[in-house]
């Protein structure tokens, strides 16, 4: 590489050792088409000296031949490496990066700007931490940055950077940059963002990226690396409620019966009595293993295998709780829902529906609002569905009870997909709201009991008449 750890050379284990126990930061950058996303993320890798020496000969070779930066190197060549990206120099699917400083590791999601492929932001973002907010200097806060700064805010993501790029292109004017952070804090504070960093970058020239720039003795923060390397994301996890879905039942042998998965949030300990959701039933942790073998305690986002000292029947799809503290289990529920295919949304349409580990199936029974990216208004009157890039609120039934909670407090179980059982296409990415009762307590009316029996006949027989609650 171009640059490496002195302790390399000195001592590797101790290397080895202080970068395997550095946090990480997920991060992701997102915008508007043409913001500088992808060029970046080359300018961080390039200023921070983390790029091998073949992949810095490559990406001359192939600035030369393929670049859109003039004479300068294109540094966003690091992360588009799809032909068609390189063609048109835009971001078509989320591109995966990995580097570490002394301070901490990083893996970055640079996500597509089009609107056509807002599915593929809503996915990179899903599992980050922070946001960066790429904004064109001169073009201020657009369509596509509200509906990324909204779907953000939807997943949770308590921290965001606005990066408002090409400030060499209006001169690094301060006027222009407070123009825009006014503008973007109005929007933040109507979907509820608290912190928010405004950095004023030129990604082309790696100004305010690594290195404070002498263009804007004017700014006074932090770089946006500085900023990356400080913040603080570990607060954000719920250490407090147990969620341990199971992906597998490993069973290796007449001696081992072990479930594996990630913990999705909580603390587990050896010892710790659990319960089994949906069924109840109720034993205690024999063990905690990973891949080193086995361990006293677990933490969010660890991949383990716990045994349990009782013969439980769990199988994949199923929740292990602390029995002390369990969630609610239901099979209606209101949920903002992202829309991702072509054809819309049809209320009364059955679907596939991955929640947790769990798959099942469920109805979209109705739209209860629409929201506008543009000005953030709910419109209640949604009754046709959702088209392509749409975004809603919905009330979802399952055809079998499942666990319930609100995705703010438990993103791990409160998120889910939308499956066309026809093509078994991803449509939709899902946040849970809160529960409805079984009358449909977000409805302008009480539905009977007789009137609820008979939309379930309807839609379990005559599919082509279910277009909304009877």
């Amino acid at each position: 590489m171009s640059h490496a750890s002195e302790l390399i050379e000195s001592d590797i284990l101790a290397y080895l050792d202080q970068h395997e126990n550095k946090d990480l930061l997920r991060f992701l950058t997102c915008g508007s088409v043409d913001d500088g996303k992808s060029t970046l993320i080359g300018r961080l890798l390039f200023d921070s000296k983390l790029i091998f020496e073949d992949h810095l000969a490559a990406l001359h070779k192939d600035s030369a031949r393929q670049g859109n930066a003039g004479e300068s190197l294109d540094l966003a060549l690091l992360v588009d490496g799809l032909a068609s990206e390189r063609e048109q120099g835009i971001t078509i699917d989320v591109a995966y990066r990995y580097f570490s400083t002394d301070k901490r590791k990083f893996i970055i999601a640079d996500c597509p700007g089009h609107e056509q492929y807002t599915r593929n932001m809503a996915t990179g973002a899903s599992t980050c931490d922070l946001a960066v907010v790429m904004i064109d200097a001169r073009k201020g806060v657009l369509t596509q940055s509200r509906r990324h700064s909204f779907i953000v805010s939807l997943l949770g993501l308590k921290h965001i950077v606005v990066a408002i790029n090409k400030m060499d292109l209006v001169d690094f004017s301060e006027e222009v940059f407070n123009n825009i952070r006014e503008q973007y804090q109005t929007l933040a504070t109507q979907l509820g963002l608290e912190d928010v960093h405004y950095v004023p970058i030129s990604a082309l020239n790696g100004d305010n990226l690594v290195n404070r720039s002498e263009q804007t003795p004017w700014y006074h923060g932090e770089t946006l690396m500085t900023i990356l390397e400080q913040v603080e994301v570990l607060e954000d996890k719920n250490l407090t409620d147990l969620r341990f879905p199971v992906q597998y039942v490993n069973r290796p042998n007449l001696d081992f019966r072990g479930y594996c998965g990630t913990l999705a949030s909580g603390v587990v300990h050896k010892g710790d009595e659990v319960a089994v959701l949906p069924s109840g039933k109720i034993s205690r942790v024999k063990g905690i293993h990973d891949y080193e073998g086995e361990i006293e305690r677990a933490w969010p986002g660890d991949a383990i295998t716990l045994t349990l000292e009782d013969e439980v029947d769990i199988s994949r799809g199923d929740l292990l709780v602390h029995a002390n503290n369990r969630p609610a289990l239901g099979n209606r529920f209101a949920a903002h829902i992202v829309w991702m295919n072509e054809k819309a949304l049809k209320p009364g349409r059955e679907y596939g529906i991955k929640i947790g580990t769990r798959v099942t199936n469920c109805y979209v029974n109705e739209v209860l609002e629409e929201i506008d990216v543009n000005t953030l208004e709910r419109n209640l009157d949604a009754q046709g569905g959702l088209d392509l890039n749409a975004i809603g609120l919905c009330d979802i039934e399952l055809s079998e009870p499942v666990v319930v909670e609100d995705y703010q407090g438990h993103p791990g179980t409160g998120s889910f997909i939308l499956i066309d059982k026809l093509t078994n296409v991803t449509v939709a990415a899902g946040m849970v709201a809160r529960a409805l009762d079984g009358a449909g307590a977000m409805t302008d009316r009480e539905y009977t009991e007789a009137e609820r029996n008979l939309n379930r006949f309807i839609r379990e027989n005559y599919p082509e008449w279910a277009c909304k609650p009877v």
